[in-house]
């Protein structure tokens, strides 16, 4: 035992100074079934916006009668026997990490060098609904002895291990928007740590169901625009009146530097650095003041060893709610000054809608390809930009200068979570 330890605190001492990088991407998103079919979607100024064509929506009755579902249903990747054992979260979870490993060129790793960070923020809630109905409707003995085991946050986290025989750890993040962001800010701890060699982060979500647009829309944060839904979604506008829900799931592969080049790996990107804290203000409200997004932009920057000067693209959280967007200008403006005029940032919502717990992982995806490609994917549906949000955003792609990139991606939460990783080119 003792040599064990001895070889854990040897890999800690090392990977503290390794850089940790970005070898494999999967996406199942509203834009595309793919990865690249959703960049390649984002990059066109795509909306995954449409009215939703369920019978419980006009049964209902429900004010808000869209969404942006996933392009491809995950039922048709799947194997069905999988596929049944599986809320759709973690279907689409399992889909994305698939996608994601095989892009990494499938690495050769003792399953205990193997560890999954991934993130729900809400997890089987189908699963949970639809087994109530029927214990209502046809008994207890109807129930699916897989109920429990479909809906627990963690599934999809256990579902990514046992499909890829990941045993170092399989850990899950439930904190709202913030979950999968900070999934891939514990893969970035947890590979510099040496508890794993290569490490499958990302997350998952799958609640557009009938009681969580009730709900959210009851508590006035949804847009309403039934007339115009793939132009509901329109981050920093003045006439923004809330998000619009979205699902799917976005996996990275995450592994050291050295780790990679050693196998001959692609690289799309270092996750430099990232930064977790909590408001401690207020169950669904951000701090007027910032502090909690400030400290996580700053902690993220710090541990890149980067500054506010440095950054050349943010992914903002940018949900087109009156009150979020404003908030998080204000924090940005805090920490880079008037210099955050001058940054190209995109506000990838605009497009994808809001993945809740999927969202950060999905938009530091697309932190990556973007910094990998000098590329800051398009803002969409600004018709009008608020003056109070001066902030530089095209509904056409902006192109990034040949220097060094260095970017980060933000997401924050309900319940005062905010998570910021930041991301630097390798090429």
């Amino acid at each position: 035992m003792h040599g064990l330890t001895d070889r854990a605190l040897a890999i800690t001492r090392s990977n503290m100074a390794e850089k940790i990088v970005i070898t494999g991407i999967g996406a199942s998103s509203p834009l595309g079934g793919t990865a690249p079919e959703s960049w390649e979607g984002l990059l066109r100024g795509d909306s995954g916006t449409h009215r939703l064509e369920h019978d419980w929506i006009d049964e209902l009755d429900l004010t808000v009668k869209f969404a942006a579902e996933a392009k491809v249903r995950p039922s048709e990747v799947l194997e069905r026997p999988k596929a049944k054992r599986l809320d759709i979260a973690s279907q689409f979870a399992v889909v994305s990490a698939i996608e994601a490993w095989a892009d990494a060129g499938s690495p050769d790793v003792a399953p205990e060098r193997l560890g999954v960070d991934y993130a729900t923020g809400i997890g089987g809630v189908w699963t949970l609904l639809d087994a109530w109905d029927t214990l209502r409707e046809k008994g207890e003995r109807r129930v699916m002895p897989m109920t429990v085991p479909m809906l627990m946050p963690n599934a999809a986290a256990a579902a990514i291990s046992m499909h890829f025989e990941a045993r170092a750890f399989a850990h899950t993040v439930a904190s709202a928007c913030a979950s999968s962001t900070e999934s891939l800010a514990n893969g970035f701890e947890h590979l510099r740590a040496g508890l794993a060699d290569v490490v499958i982060a990302g997350g998952a979500e799958s609640a557009i169901h009938p009681i969580t647009i009730a709900s959210f829309n009851s508590m006035q944060a949804l847009s309403r625009r039934n007339d115009s839904p793939e132009t509901a979604s329109r981050p920093y506008s003045v006439d923004r009146d809330g998000f619009v829900m979205g699902e799917g799931a976005a996996s990275l592969v995450l592994e050291t530097e050295s780790h990679a080049r050693a196998r001959g790996a692609k690289i799309y990107a270092e996750v430099a650095g990232a930064g977790v804290t909590a408001d401690s203000y207020h169950i669904t409200a951000n701090d007027p003041e910032g502090r909690g997004a400030i400290r996580a932009v700053e902690l993220a920057l710090a541990q890149a060893g980067a500054s506010a000067d440095d950054v050349t693209h943010i992914n903002a959280h940018a949900t087109s709610t009156p009150v979020g967007d404003i908030a998080e200008y204000t924090a940005l403006h805090k920490v880079f000054g008037d210099r955050v005029h001058e940054i190209p940032v995109s506000a990838t919502k605009s497009q994808t809608g809001h993945l809740l717990g999927g969202t950060g992982a999905l938009e530091a995806m697309f932190t990556a390809l973007a910094v990998m490609n000098r590329t800051a994917p398009p803002t969409i549906n600004v018709v009008d930009q608020d003056p109070a949000i001066p902030l530089r955003i095209s509904a056409q792609p902006i192109a990034l200068d040949n220097g060094p990139q260095v970017a980060i991606s933000n997401s924050f939460g309900f319940g005062g979570h905010n998570a910021v990783v930041a991301l630097r080119n390798m090429n």
